[in-house]
């Protein structure tokens, strides 16, 4: 055996870096409350001083302390404290409830600026469960069935979609797959091994149209025209057959379309597969933006174009190919039937694997975004009425406020702020 790379270079490695480097660039910036409070504390301890020592010449050192401490209390940043975490805390409780784990709370917060959804094909919007419509053989040397051996003996050992409905159809027509060796996967495009000492690669026609090896293009768009997936079998130079493989769009992939495009957010679908078989289930589905014959660099580099165009864009995906694009966006949306590393890149997490649950959640956030600026408001807008009024700005027609009044107006903002975090389940 001869080791060539370690782990570090090795795909899912490169794949890892890929989202590391991607979540380093998100923005750490500090939340608004945070900018609220510290404005806050010199606001309060500014016009504390000023009441203290205009006070203090007035009516002695007694009474500037009385303001001094008046201003502080109503100050205190109790409730500004709990506006946001409470409502993150409520809001991430409720999703979860509803099938959405919430794992970055500042997706709740982005979801409202969304204005671009990119989506995989595969497990997305369409069901993941490929079934075989077509064998074909292009050689007398091999039928129909031994090019379908022949598929089946390479994808024995793989769990993609594509493999599990060549296994499922070479079990149905009992046949009975050659032993492959040496198989490896060909990094976005398929696999290649040994049969019998023969090498044969299972690839892409964009991986045939690259490498100038010819095939038949009018059988290809045939099949490809009808909504297909095609793999074609490959020895040396030599196309040996094909096979075409359909996938069912979701039944509710058509209602997150339109509920997207009611709430002014552009879907765009994004897929390795085939451009004909893409644009099939993109008009079937009200004829949305389509990117095909995609590698797993290439989604990512789409995230950035559309970023770079102003676009506040989130992604959905479920696989390994996904995850670099899922870092890279605003939000990532991880199918939950999908690989770990999609849903330890993503922000959220549809558990379901429901498309209908992405509306909940753009819901769910913008809700969420209107709660913590009312809290906002009710943890830190008082306090323009109240310190004016703690500092005896109104002394002169008789309004004074007391330590502890002062103590009771904060007190009850937060209450207020509680309350009003408990009722987003209403």
């Amino acid at each position: 055996m001869q080791i060539t790379g370690t782990g570090e270079s090795g795909y899912l490695a490169q794949v890892a870096k890929l989202v590391a480097d991607a979540q380093a660039d998100k923005s750490r910036a500090e939340t608004m409350a945070d900018v609220v409070s510290r404005y806050l504390f010199y606001a309060a301890l500014l016009i504390g001083l000023i009441a203290f020592f205009a006070w203090t010449g007035i009516a002695g050192l007694d009474t500037g302390l009385n303001r001094l401490v008046t201003v502080l209390v109503i100050a205190c940043p109790h409730a500004l404290g709990l506006a946001i975490p409470l409502v993150v805390a409520r809001s991430t409780s409720l999703a979860a409830g509803r099938g959405l784990l919430v794992r970055n709370r500042q997706a709740l917060e982005t979801a409202g600026k969304i204005d671009t959804m990119l989506m995989d094909k595969t497990g997305t919007l369409t069901e993941g469960t490929f079934k075989v419509n077509a064998v074909q053989s292009f050689t007398g040397s091999a039928d129909e069935n031994q090019v379908l051996g022949l598929f089946a003996a390479l994808e024995a050992g793989s769990s993609h979609p594509l493999a599990t409905g060549i296994l499922a159809e070479a079990k149905a027509r009992g046949i009975k797959a050659p032993a492959a060796e040496d198989v490896q996967t060909l990094q976005g495009v398929g696999l290649q091994g040994t049969v019998d000492g023969t090498e044969y690669a299972i690839v892409t026609a964009n991986y045939l149209s690259e490498h100038g090896i010819g095939y038949d293009l009018a059988a290809f768009d045939k099949l490809a025209s009808a909504g297909n997936s095609i793999s074609f079998l490959l020895a040396g130079q030599t196309v040996l057959g094909l096979i075409a493989q359909g996938d069912e769009i979701k039944p509710d992939a058509q209602t997150l379309i339109d509920g997207l495009r009611a709430q002014g957010i552009e879907p765009v679908m994004l897929t390795g597969d085939n451009q004909a078989a893409a644009a099939v289930v993109a008009h079937r589905l009200g004829d949305i933006q389509v990117h095909a014959e995609l590698k797993p660099e290439d989604k990512a580099k789409i995230v950035r174009q559309y970023q770079s165009q102003g676009h506040r864009v989130a992604m959905v995906g479920d696989g390994v190919n996904d995850a670099p694009a899922l870092a890279r966006a605003e939000i990532g949306i991880a199918i939950g039937a999908g690989t770990d590393v999609a849903i330890d890149s993503a922000d959220v997490v549809l558990v379901k694997s429901d498309p209908q649950d992405i509306l909940t959640f753009l819901h769910l956030g913008r809700v969420t975004t209107r709660k913590m600026i009312q809290n906002l408001w009710w943890g830190a807008g008082y306090n323009i009425l109240a310190l004016p009024l703690a500092a005896g700005v109104l002394a002169g027609i008789g309004i004074i406020l007391s330590p502890a009044v002062g103590a009771l107006i904060m007190s009850a903002s937060t209450v207020i702020v509680a309350l009003n975090a408990m009722s987003l389940k209403l």
